[in-house]
């Protein structure tokens, strides 16, 4: 399935430093937060604007501009719940280091960003999700398929639909972990690509125990066939775990310094 693609997830609205730089366009913040991800190993940066009702357009397209201009076209993933700034961000989106990813879609209210993204040949997350989380593999399964087949139905290439599963949280949802791993098995025999948020599976946790079971997480689910995620690339021990986990599946060739690069 090739290198695992590692997409940095820190530039955030949530986080207020990146709020407030967002609502004053204010590169440096950004910038800041793009280069040390970028120095850590990150394949894809995520640009979450959020909902960005009134000004989702231009605060996009500076946002894909800045980051692209001044990082060597880095490719990016467009993360807001306003879709005409998605396909703004497109618009101006430079295409040389990998296609723009859309994330997300849903196989409920959020279908149509499957359709932005065959619209605008992207790559499109697809949740195997419709309303809240899946009670099981069964439905997760139903979901993919929906996704799968409308995907297909508006000329996607499946390679161009990462799927998935959520990861849950361990504190609370401990039992359904394996569960998880399993749909992740399924996707993977069925040629599927997939990625998820995998700093959730901690949330709520300690701040020392986070990188530990993140790692443990990770190293698990790759095992399984996952193919990206979406992650904190700053966290030093998940990014040595990724490293390791390619060279022991032999989509990195093992030199001392395998770390490093």
């Amino acid at each position: 399935m090739g290198k695992f693609v590692v997409i940095g997830e820190r530039i955030h609205c949530i986080s207020p430093v990146i709020r407030e730089a967002m609502a004053n366009f204010n590169p440096e913040p950004i910038l800041k937060r793009a280069k040390e991800q970028l120095d850590a190993g990150a394949t894809y940066l995520d640009l979450n604007i959020g909902p960005a009702e009134k000004n989702g357009v231009e605060l996009m397209q500076w946002g894909v501009k800045l980051l692209q201009e001044n990082f060597d076209n880095v490719p990016l993933a467009l993360d807001t719940a306003n879709m005409a700034a998605i396909e703004a961000g497109i618009q101006v989106y430079n295409r040389s280091k990998g296609k723009p990813i859309v994330n997300s879609a849903d196989a409920g209210d959020r279908i149509g960003y499957l359709d932005l993204a065959a619209n605008n040949d992207a790559i499109c997350i697809a949740l195997c999700s419709k309303h809240g989380i899946p009670s099981d593999n069964d439905e997760r399964m139903a979901y993919c398929q929906e996704l799968l087949e409308r995907g297909m139905g508006l000329g996607m290439d499946p390679e161009d639909m990462w799927f998935d599963p959520l990861f849950l949280v361990v504190k609370g949802m401990q039992d359904k972990q394996m569960e998880m791993l399993e749909f992740l098995r399924m996707l993977t025999d069925m040629g599927l690509k997939s990625t998820g948020g995998l700093s959730n599976v901690s949330n709520g946790m300690p701040k020392h125990l986070r990188p530990i079971m993140d790692s443990a997480m990770v190293a698990m689910a790759m095992q399984c066939g996952l193919t990206s995620a979406i992650v904190n690339p700053c966290d030093q021990r998940l990014m040595e775990t990724i490293k390791s986990c390619d060279v022991i599946k032999n989509e990195t060739l093992y030199a001392d310094s395998y770390l490093e690069l």
